[in-house]
């Protein structure tokens, strides 16, 4: 079976509230998918419900083919999960910790634990509850990747980290994905990072899939366009993403060709229009709007 990760017609409420209608994606084995959204858009609602954690209103998830709310304890060992928060048994050091969870887990793999805090600087020596943030984040993916899981499911992966270790780690994970044919799902509010890592995007707005492409098509494709008109207002064409007045100029967002949106704009009248590649952070922005 090639997909890890399926997801049918999944609807969810939280009260009236809509967070999810008929939401459909796979993600198939080794992998890295990136899911992105504002914040209330259902990013760790989707992990709680893959994990049985939580029932949607309707629909099915399944991980290597079980369904939600009926995982083995087999495809369960098969996940490491990582949702927002840190390591709860702060009294042990980063060596205690690592054989405390050592048990648990018949096919552990410390050296991959070792080799990642190494890389970080972190001390086996160190308490858990004297670390920074970042430093607990980085004991937390350690664990996970000496549980040797097939799938990687982490919520806002890079929380706490400052720049230079966030790109340390990011190398990392890449790499021991691409050695070890690991299939990653994860999200991050720091987008930059999902750039260099991810093979596949998903990006959600309220109540719906926007978007579910590989990110180098998104990033070849999709497209800023400026231009100039003296029209007060422009419809929002199709084909065309969050049209609007910046300043003196006028901004959309396209995966047309130059000359389509060119086309499109001219009852508008039109001039001066320009054509930018885009970094992921700025389609994201450009495909979901800044507020």
């Amino acid at each position: 079976m090639n997909a890890i990760i399926q997801c049918e017609n999944v609807t969810h409420y939280y009260g009236k509230r809509l967070i999810y209608e008929n939401l459909n994606f796979e993600v198939n084995k080794g992998k890295i998918l990136g899911l992105l959204g504002k914040n209330g858009t259902g990013k760790t609602t989707i992990i709680n419900i893959l994990n049985g954690y939580l029932k949607p209103t309707s629909g099915v998830c399944r991980l290597f083919g079980e369904t939600m709310e009926e995982l083995s304890p087999r495809t369960k060992a098969r996940v490491g999960l990582l949702l927002e928060g840190h390591i709860q048994h702060s009294f042990f050091t980063v060596s205690e910790i690592e054989r405390f969870y050592s048990r648990f887990f018949p096919d552990w793999k410390k050296d991959a634990y070792y080799e990642l805090l190494k890389r970080l600087q972190v001390l086996p020596t160190q308490k858990i509850h004297t670390m920074s943030c970042g430093q607990r984040s980085q004991a937390t993916l350690g664990l996970l990747f000496a549980q040797d899981p097939d799938l990687l499911i982490l919520d806002d992966f890079s929380m706490g980290l400052d720049p230079g270790y966030r790109r340390l780690f990011v190398e990392y994970l890449k790499e021991y994905a691409t050695a070890e044919d690991k299939t990653i799902f994860l999200t991050s509010h720091i987008i930059q990072d999902m750039e260099m890592l991810i093979d596949d995007c998903m990006i959600m707005d309220y109540g719906r899939l926007l978007l579910h492409e590989p990110t180098g098509y998104i990033l070849e494709n999709f497209r800023r366009f400026r231009f100039i008109t003296e029209q007060p207002e422009i419809n929002q064409e199709e084909g065309l993403w969050n049209t609007a007045r910046v300043g003196n100029t006028w901004e959309t967002y396209s995966f047309l060709k130059r000359e389509v949106v060119e086309q499109l704009l001219r009852p508008y009248e039109a001039t001066l229009l320009s054509e930018e590649k885009l970094s992921l952070e700025d389609a994201f922005i450009g495909l979901t709007g800044k507020y």
